[in-house]
């Protein structure tokens, strides 16, 4: 399944399970990356304290793995007061939401991931819990139902999507700070590492061998930290614990990971549209019932990266690859079919795993 390759930005029980010690940041000092927001609650932060009031509704939006889930702690632990953690899908009626906002205290976070995925009725319970702090249920049906209103304790909420287009307007406009998260650097990336490092206590580590952690991470930090804890254990069984870059090297071919941070997965989706369809453009569920894999996978999954990178263009025709995609997989420009497939330099470029 995509959702469980190593390099997948979404959340898996691996993530979790590695720790402890923690690799979260738990104050905003700590917080690596995404500058312009960090400032901008630094500054809300120090206000409403100052006012001794909670933080406004917040929304987060941009791909996984990019620290949504890691904010909302660290604001709750800002604010010194307690993180309630919950993701759309798993509220499927609006009386999912009354036990945990009944019981925040003044103050509190309320995180729900996957915001976007919230059914109609849970969304007509969020409304007047986000405006005015209270919840109206109704008690029986006809003519005997009673609708009682339970007043709720200041709280924040903060959403975090990764499809900010499907929220809807009614929803968006409750949120006071909305802002986009974007695709870490190389720079922030290496000292996520090296923090990640002094955390676990490694030694010998090398500053080329973290550098080549960092370019094959997909710019996010979810995906860093998950080849650095792979990388540790091939380190410690066939490198003696030492994680040099030919360690790293050897560790990251093992998993089929390139140069550009790509693997298996994202090389059959780019040879599916190279190959069978000739470079594009094709349609995304064409794609998909070639690779058997779900649309909706593939879209959120699999293209977001390699529409970055510059490697896939969606056109109103369908999905077509770049001269760079095609490139990446050894095939010359313009012919996107194994008979446009060009022979590796000798200096390694055009190679996978050089």
């Amino acid at each position: 399944m995509a959702k469980d390759r190593i390099i997948s930005p979404t959340a898996q029980k691996l993530d979790d399970s590695a720790a402890p010690p923690s690799l979260r940041p738990k104050r905003l000092d700590e917080y690596i990356g995404q500058r312009d927001l960090v400032e901008k609650l630094r500054i809300t932060l120090e206000a409403v304290r100052q006012r001794g009031e909670p933080m406004e509704h917040i929304l987060l939006h941009g791909p996984p793995g990019l620290g949504k889930t890691t904010l909302a702690h660290v604001i709750a632990e800002e604010m010194g007061t307690r993180a309630y953690v919950s993701s759309g899908p798993a509220l499927t009626k609006g009386g999912d939401l009354v036990g945990t906002l009944t019981k925040m205290q003044a103050g509190d976070v309320l995180f729900i991931d996957e915001i976007h995925r919230l059914p109609a009725a849970v969304e007509e319970y969020i409304y007047p819990a986000m405006e005015d702090f209270r919840i109206d249920f109704t008690l029986d049906t006809g003519l005997h139902a009673k609708v009682i209103t339970y007043n709720l304790k200041p709280f924040t909420l903060i959403g975090a999507t990764t499809r900010a287009g499907l929220l809807t307007g009614a929803l968006r406009s409750r949120f006071g700070i909305t802002h986009h998260l974007q695709y870490y650097d190389e720079e922030d990336l290496l000292t996520i590492l090296r923090r990640a490092g002094r955390t676990l206590a490694l030694s010998d580590l090398d500053d080329g061998a973290l550098a080549m952690l960092a370019s094959r991470s997909r710019g996010t930090p979810r995906v860093t930290l998950r080849l650095l804890r792979r990388v540790r254990d091939f380190a410690q069984v066939r490198a003696a614990g030492a994680m040099t870059a030919g360690a790293v090297r050897e560790a990251l071919e093992l998993e089929r990971i390139d140069q550009q941070g790509l693997d298996e997965m994202d090389r059959a989706y780019m040879r599916t549209i190279a190959e069978t369809y000739e470079g594009g453009p094709v349609g995304l569920e064409a794609i998909a019932a070639t690779l058997n894999e779900d649309p909706g996978t593939l879209e959120d999954l699999v293209e977001p990266y390699l529409l970055q990178i510059g490697f896939l263009a969606r056109t109103r025709q369908g999905r077509k690859l770049t001269a760079g995609g095609l490139s990446h997989l050894g095939m010359a420009a313009g012919r996107g079919s194994a008979k446009g497939r060009s022979a590796p330099s000798e200096t390694g470029e055009g190679e996978l795993f050089p």
